[in-house]
C-alpha cells in the first residue's frame, strides 16, 4: 500500500490508480467528502484498509456490518470501502442498501462487533463518508476518528489474510420487526410521512402502516436526485413543506425523516414546527412518568427546559447538558446511564428499556405514536402548549473554512468569556455564565442563552439563542451575539438566519 498521495487529481492517469483523500474529511465523529472531488474509489479502498487494521491493532474480532445509503454513487463506494476491509483480513457482512440505524441494528441482530456505513447523511448530493463504530451501540468519536486518520494518511493500512465476503439478507425485515413489536395503535393517528424521497422512503410508511397509523405520504417515492428538497428535517424547506401537508390533509401530526434515517423532525396538528429539542422536553415529560428520577442528556444547541421545567423537576428529572455531534451524546448517554438523549438536530438517542441507544429516526417516530397513544385526549398542539413557552432560532450556519473554524471559534470563546469577566451585557442582561463545554453558551441570568460553536461536519460556524421572556429578547441575543461573530473576517454569510 503506498502513501495518498496528495497531488492526486481528477480525470488523470493516477486518479484510477492511486488513494486521493483530501484530510479534513476526517471529521470529530465520522468522515464526509465531496465524490470525486476529495476522495476518489482507490482513497476509499484505503480507508477500508485503514479501517480494518485499526480493527486488528485494538484486538477487534475481525468481522464488521456495512450498509449503504440510497444515492446513486453510494453502492460503488461501498464496494471500495469492502475491498479495502477484505485486503485487511476482515469478514464483511454486506446488508445492502440501509438506514444508519439499521446499520447499527445489524451490530446487535448479527452479533458483529462493527460497523461502516457509508451516507453522507443529511448533506446535499455530491457528498459521501462513513460512520463507523467498534463498541455498539458507540460510533468513533474523536479520538478514534483521529487514530484511524493517522493510520490511512501515514499510508500505514497493513493487508492480513482471512479477509471474506457474505450478503446477508433479511436485516431491513429484522429491523422493522424490531421496532414495531407486538404494538398497535388504540387511537386513530394520521401522520404525514415525508421522506424527501430519501432512503426513509424504504421503511417509514410501512412502519406506520404496521403500528396502524393512516399515511398521507410526502415525496416517498424513492429518488436519489432529490427532486423536492433534500432530505433533512432541521432545515425550514422541509419543515414548510411537512407544514403545508399538514394543513392540507388534516393530518394529527407529521414525521419527516433525514437521508439516512437517524434524525426525525416534527409538525404539529397545526402546522407548527416543533424543533427537536421541544419535542426532546415533550417525550422527557412522557418517558419519565414511566420512569421516574430517569437522566437525559441534551446537547448545548437545546432549548434551558431540560434542567428549568417544573414537570421534569417534579418527575425527578437529572439534566446532563453535553457536547453536540452523534458520537458525543451516544457516548455520554451510555457512561452516566441515561434514559435517552435528545439533540437539537432531531437525533435522539433512546436507551434500554424504550430502545438501544444509538440515533434512530425511525425509533423516535414509533415512540412519539405510542406518546399520542398513551395520552388519547391530547394533541401534539396541546402537549406542545403544556411547555413553558420559549423563543428559539433555527440553528443557524454562517460559512467559516474548514481549516480555518476551529481558530476562529476559540477566538471568539475567548472575545465572550471575555464579555463576561468584564461585566459587559449581552441583550441588556448580565451574562450568569459561559459554558465552553463545546464552543461558548452564554447564559443570560434570566436562563435565556445564545450558542457560538463549530459545525463537526461543514465548514461553517453554528449559532442558536433562545429566550425565556420574548421574540424581541431572542433577536437582540443572537443580534449581540453575532456582533461578535462579525469581528472576525473568516466568517461568511448564514445559510438561513432569522
Amino acid at each position: 500500500m503506498s502513501k495518498p498521495l496528495p497531488e492526486v487529481t481528477p480525470n488523470t492517469w493516477s486518479f484510477l490508480r492511486d488513494a486521493m483523500i483530501k484530510p479534513t474529511g476526517f471529521r470529530e465523529y465520522d468522515a464526509r467528502w465531496k465524490y470525486p472531488e476529495e476522495i476518489n474509489l482507490p482513497g476509499m479502498t484505503a480507508l477500508g484498509l485503514g479501517l480494518g487494521t485499526q480493527m486488528r491493532r485494538r484486538g477487534i474480532e475481525p468481522v464488521i456490518a456495512v450498509g449503504n445509503d440510497y444515492r446513486d454513487y453510494s453502492l460503488a463506494i461501498k464496494n471500495a470501502l469492502i475491498l479495502g476491509l477484505m485486503q485487511a483480513g476482515i469478514q464483511v457482512k454486506d446488508i445492502g442498501p440501509a438506514l444508519s440505524p439499521m446499520a447499527y441494528f445489524a451490530q446487535f441482530h448479527l452479533d458483529v462487533p462493527a460497523v461502516a456505513m457509508v451516507t453522507a447523511s443529511h448533506n446535499p448530493n455530491g457528498w459521501t463518508g462513513v460512520k463507523m463504530g467498534f463498541d455498539r451501540p458507540l460510533t468513533h468519536g474523536p479520538d478514534e476518528m483521529a487514530e484511524l486518520r493517522d493510520i490511512v494518511l501515514n499510508g500505514d493500512g497493513e493487508p492480513a489474510p482471512g479477509g471474506s465476503y457474505e450478503f446477508v439478507e433479511g436485516v431491513k425485515e429484522a429491523y422493522i420487526d424490531d421496532l414495531v413489536g407486538d404494538f398497535t395503535m388504540s387511537r386513530p393517528l394520521k401522520v404525514v410521512c415525508a421522506t424527501g424521497n430519501g432512503t426513509a422512503a424504504a421503511f417509514a410508511p410501512e412502519i406506520f402502516k404496521r403500528i396502524g397509523v393512516e399515511v398521507v405520504d410526502s415525496h416517498n417515492r424513492l429518488d436519489y436526485t432529490f427532486p423536492n428538497y433534500n432530505p433533512n428535517p432541521e432545515a425550514m424547506e422541509m419543515l414548510h413543506d411537512m407544514a403545508a401537508s399538514v394543513k392540507a390533509s388534516g393530518a394529527d401530526l407529521a414525521l419527516g425523516f433525514d437521508g439516512d434515517g437517524d434524525r426525525c423532525g416534527v409538525v404539529d396538528d397545526e402546522g407548527e414546527e416543533i424543533f427537536a429539542d421541544k419535542v426532546g422536553v415533550i417525550m422527557a415529560r412522557d418517558l419519565s412518568k414511566l420512569h421516574p428520577n430517569a437522566t437525559f442528556v441534551a446537547d448545548v444547541k437545546s432549548t434551558g427546559l431540560f434542567a428549568s421545567d417544573p414537570e421534569l423537576q417534579k418527575n425527578g428529572v437529572k439534566a446532563d447538558y453535553w457536547k453536540t455531534g452523534h458520537s458525543h451524546m451516544k457516548r455520554r448517554v451510555k457512561e452516566i446511564g441515561a434514559l435517552a438523549g435528545f439533540e437539537k438536530s432531531g437525533h435522539y438517542f433512546l436507551a434500554e428499556p424504550v430502545g438501544r441507544g444509538y440515533d434512530c429516526g425511525m425509533r423516535v417516530a414509533v415512540e412519539v405514536c405510542k406518546m399520542l397513544d398513551r395520552n388519547p385526549d391530547k394533541s401534539m398542539s396541546d402537549l406542545r402548549k403544556a411547555l413553558p413557552k420559549t423563543w428559539s432560532t433555527p440553528t443557524m450556519s454562517p460559512y467559516c473554512a474548514d481549516t480555518e473554524k476551529y481558530a476562529v471559534l476559540e477566538r471568539l470563546v475567548q472575545k465572550l468569556v471575555a464579555k463576561h469577566e468584564a461585566g459587559e451585557q449581552l441583550a441588556d442582561r448580565a451574562i450568569k455564565e459561559v459554558v465552553t463545554v463545546n464552543g461558548a453558551r452564554v447564559i443570560l441570568d434570566n436562563g435565556s442563552w445564545g450558542l457560538v460553536r463549530a459545525s463537526s461536519n461543514t465548514p461553517n460556524l453554528v449559532v442558536v439563542c433562545e429566550s425565556s421572556e420574548s421574540e424581541s429578547e431572542m433577536r437582540a441575543i443572537f443580534a449581540d451575539i453575532d456582533a461578535v461573530i462579525r469581528t472576525e473576517p473568516l466568517v461568511g454569510e448564514y445559510d438561513q438566519t432569522i
